[in-house]
């Protein structure tokens, strides 16, 4: 199956209400991305993946929490996988390989914090 990623660099206005759920759509055989909100600190990324894509094996230097906002996502970090479903997080912590597999549809949140690493 051929996958496509799209992506959107341009914030949420601040100061307006939202529903996070539907920040982003979910699109055919796609991984869609909007950032919510970047600084040089971190950022915060909503994330669609239709069924039968897949993020390949991916590593951050920072810790990522990750939260299902809908459906629900296979993730394997390092060698363990885990079934997170909506409502369910969990930090991929900082230098640790991860992969997204979308068996399901699912949306999620990335929060990423970069400082805190400067010791």
């Amino acid at each position: 199956m051929l996958m496509k990623e799209a992506s959107s660099n341009i914030e949420l206005s601040k100061g307006t209400e939202h529903i996070v759920t539907e920040v982003i759509a979910y699109l055919a055989d796609s991984v869609v991305s909007k950032k919510i909100l970047s600084k040089v600190t971190g950022s915060i990324t909503a994330s669609a993946m239709d069924v039968g894509t897949k993020i390949e094996e991916k590593n951050s230097h920072f810790d990522n929490y990750i939260q299902i906002i809908d459906g629900s996502a296979e993730l394997t970090i390092d060698v363990k996988k885990y079934n997170l479903t909506k409502g369910q997080g969990i930090i991929i912590p900082a230098n640790s390989s991860y992969i997204f597999n979308a068996n399901k549809q699912f949306k999620m949140l990335s929060t990423i914090i970069k400082s805190g690493y400067e010791d």
